[in-house]
């Protein structure tokens, strides 16, 4: 096996191969596994730069091409003690106090030779009298100048911030460096206490970082091995026996996995007398309870968002990404819909704080989920929202800023009689037809639909934009705008009452729910299957559904209005309950009534609702005599006489002929 490995140093960038034979990671040493054989006549690459290449983890040792005569254990040592202090200078007389227990007579000056004597190993080449440019004296000492040591650049593999598939063969040939213990023939020595064991933690983390990657990579079969070897050299390193039950978890062996928890929680209190920690607790229960977590794809987000917390530390940066999960998370589900719905305004407003219109901008524009229903599920939240992006306008003058500043207002205003927020989305979609930017178009569609609800009759008008927002979404993978444009189509096709149109958008947009997790789909489907049996007991079916959506302004009342039209319909009785936002509709204003047929209810407010609540105006006027009330919503539902009250896809009063003779 060959691995390359780049280093960065001295400003440059040298390419160094090792050859790497894959059964010299079998084997164990006193310092844990993936290390190779020794062998003394081994050569690393060529030389490093034009330099010298100095070797410490194993014997000290260094290379110009052959190995370098060091000549005797003194000169080994001086050179070893320089390498430690990493460049900086060591005082001769420090050299003195660290080469003799008992120094001699003369032994500063014997420091002294040794030192000419490197000189001239290591630097052949320098011509009599120069400088010299690797061992060099500093005022009262010596310092080594150089970045070729294979400390070094092991040290830098492990530390490196690569994705797994970079990290890997890094840190592989990191190992491969190892010829044994670090500065081996110095271990007795108090100057390489410290850096032994500094490199010693290096390299059992690396080992770790090893099967991490390989578990990253879906190769937790290959990390069991060399894992298993490392617990038993070094059975107090707890994030070893993790990764060990892990690396078994997801290789099929859940009870070798439980098993080797098992051993680790009597290993550790038998030999060290502690408890587990809290990681290896919690990895047990999560096995037991297979939990989500322990699959690669839960790794892989837990491994991610730790290290985005790791390194992105500007609050702007952190804000402008939060809007990025929320747009993810509200077409998760019900849970993650009101999770972001709350989040949201958070952000906005912390931008709003920091003083940056322009960040500010981007923080309410990148919250493009596509919306369906025409009824604000936080009206209070979603004026705040309206209220923020109207305040930033004035300042943007990039046309996608500013268009999608005008879909939010247009999105946010569902429902409102104001003319604003309709304008706001048409200057919107000029805006956006104006860009090569087919997600900023689909997002200014979406403000136009909900724009597109002000007064009956406009189910074709919202028939076409759900028709172009499928077409431009299949043709840029939009699929969660492709999932509304069908939905819209949908709900037009049931104004029109050709249920096998509307049957089509039903199945192609649930099968593409199913095809990437869209949950919330499901409710608008199901109950579209609810008005096509048209039964009480299919609309309690459907009402199942909505307890979790996170959608209380699609929900509030939803079932009991069904079950009223239903029984208009029918020529039942409107049966009582709790209709919420809907009881308006159903019996005239119960604030007015009482005061005679001169009294008008008022104007239902703009929405999929407006032809289904005129036609209930109009069953409430006929039943209390009230000739006006009458005209009024008969005017009202005149532009629809060929439709049915049914263009929200979900509920159906019938044909709107019925509610003008």
């Amino acid at each position: 096996m060959s691995v390359s490995v780049v280093v960065a140093a001295a400003g440059q960038v040298v390419h160094l191969r090792y050859a790497v034979r894959a059964e010299a990671f079998t084997l164990r040493c006193t310092t844990g596994c993936l290390t190779p054989p020794v062998d003394p006549s081994a050569k690393p690459p060529a030389r490093y730069g034009g330099w010298v290449e100095f070797g410490v983890l194993g014997p000290v040792v260094a290379w110009d091409g052959e190995p370098v005569d060091l000549k005797g254990p003194r000169h080994r040592a001086v050179l070893a003690r320089l390498i430690v202090a990493r460049g900086r200078v060591v005082p001769a007389a420090v050299l003195v106090d660290d080469l003799w227990v008992d120094p001699p007579a003369g032994a500063l000056g014997a420091v002294r030779t040794f030192v000419a004597a490197l000189r001239r190993v290591i630097e052949p080449d320098r011509a009599p009298r120069a400088p010299a440019r690797l061992l060099v004296t500093s005022g009262p000492g010596y310092a080594l100048r150089t970045e070729a040591v294979d400390a070094l650049r092991f040290e830098a593999a492990v530390q490196a911030s690569l994705s797994p598939g970079e990290l890997l063969p890094e840190l592989l040939a990191g190992m491969a460096l190892w010829r044994g213990p670090a500065y081996a023939e110095f271990a007795d020595e108090g100057w390489a206490l410290a850096e032994r064991s500094r490199l010693t933690e290096l390299r059992l983390r690396a080992v770790e970082q090893i099967a991490e990657a390989r578990l990253a990579l879906g190769l937790a079969a290959q990390a069991v091995p060399d894992l298993d070897a490392h617990v038993t050299e070094h059975p107090w390193r707890e994030d070893a026996w993790r990764l060990l039950a892990l690396a078994l978890y997801r290789s099929e062996r859940q009870g070798d996995a439980l098993a080797v928890l098992r051993r680790a929680r009597e290993t550790l209190v038998g030999q060290l007398g502690v408890d587990p920690g809290p990681a290896l607790s919690r990895l047990e229960s999560d096995i037991l309870n297979h939990a989500e977590q322990l699959s690669p794809a839960g790794s892989v987000w837990a491994e991610t968002t730790a290290a985005y917390d790791r390194v992105v530390g500007g609050t702007r940066a952190r804000i402008e990404s939060t809007v990025g999960l929320l747009r993810n998370l509200a077409v998760t589900g019900g849970g993650g819909l009101e999770a972001a719905r709350r989040h949201r305004l958070a952000a906005v407003t912390a931008a709003e704080e920091l003083g940056d219109p322009d960040l500010t901008a981007r923080v309410i524009g990148a919250y493009d989920v596509p919306a369906i229903w025409t009824r604000s599920d936080d009206e209070a939240q979603a004026a705040a929202i309206v209220a923020a992006a109207e305040r930033v306008l004035p300042t943007q003058d990039h046309p996608s800023i500013r268009a999608r500043l005008l879909a939010t207002i247009a999105l946010e205003s569902r429902g409102s009689r104001s003319p604003r927020p309709r304008d706001a989305a048409l200057e919107a979609e000029q805006l956006a037809r104006g860009l090569d930017d087919p997600a900023l178009l689909a997002f200014t569609l979406n403000g136009v639909f909900m724009q597109t609800c002000y007064r009956a009759g406009l189910a074709p008008q919202r028939d076409v934009i759900g028709a172009e927002l499928v077409t431009l979404s299949q043709r840029h993978n939009l699929f969660t705008y492709e999932v509304l444009g069908h939905l819209v189509q949908l709900q037009s096709a049931c104004a029109r009452a050709d249920h096998t149109a509307a049957d089509e958008h039903a199945a192609a947009a649930d099968a593409l729910a199913a095809r990437h997790e869209l949950p919330l789909v499901s409710v608008f489907t199901r109950w579209y299957a609810a008005l096509r049996d048209d039964t009480p007991e299919s609309y309690r079916a459907a009402a199942a559904l909505l307890d979790d959506s996170g959608m209380p302004g699609l929900t509030a009342g939803l079932l009991p209005l069904a079950l009223a039209a239903h029984a208009v319909r029918h020529n039942e009785p409107i049966p009582a309950a709790d209709y919420g936002p809907h009881a308006l509709w159903l019996k005239g204003s119960p604030n007015l009534a009482g005061r005679g047929q001169t009294d008008v209810a008022a104007d239902p407010p703009p929405g999929l609702l407006l032809e289904a609540y005129w036609a209930l105006t109009v069953h409430s006027a006929r039943q209390s005599g009230n000739a006006q009330l009458l005209e009024k919503a008969q005017i009202a539902l005149a532009p629809a006489a060929n439709e049915h009250a049914a263009g929200s896809g979900l509920i159906t009063l019938g044909p709107i002929s019925d509610y003008l003779s």
